[in-house]
């Protein structure tokens, strides 16, 4: 699930993301097409793995949630999904 929540004031909105996984931890990758950083997402206490981030108005970004390092998943709720290179679908999120 993603919340987006925009500024007046600002160039960016703050995107929280929330994902529930039996895992042990959850890795949110591929904003601002960055790959190789993840966003280590916190478990709340419904169990639910989060991470807020900011990221700038006017933008689309392709992610996924790495659990555990082993599986790669998709947000069933996202705007799209695009293709990627391995054959497979990136969530997209639309600012």
């Amino acid at each position: 699930m993603i919340e987006k929540k925009y500024f007046k004031t600002k160039d960016y909105c703050k995107v929280k993301f929330s994902f529930a996984s039996e895992g042990k931890k959850v890795e949110l990758l591929g904003l601002n097409n960055d790959w190789r950083k993840p966003v280590l997402m916190a478990k709340d206490n419904n169990g639910f793995f989060t991470a807020s981030v900011n990221l700038p108005i006017d933008s689309t970004h392709e992610f996924k949630y790495l659990v555990d390092k082993k599986a790669w998943f998709n947000d069933a709720e996202t705007e799209q999904q695009a293709t990627n290179v391995f054959g497979t679908t990136n969530s997209i999120v639309i600012l």
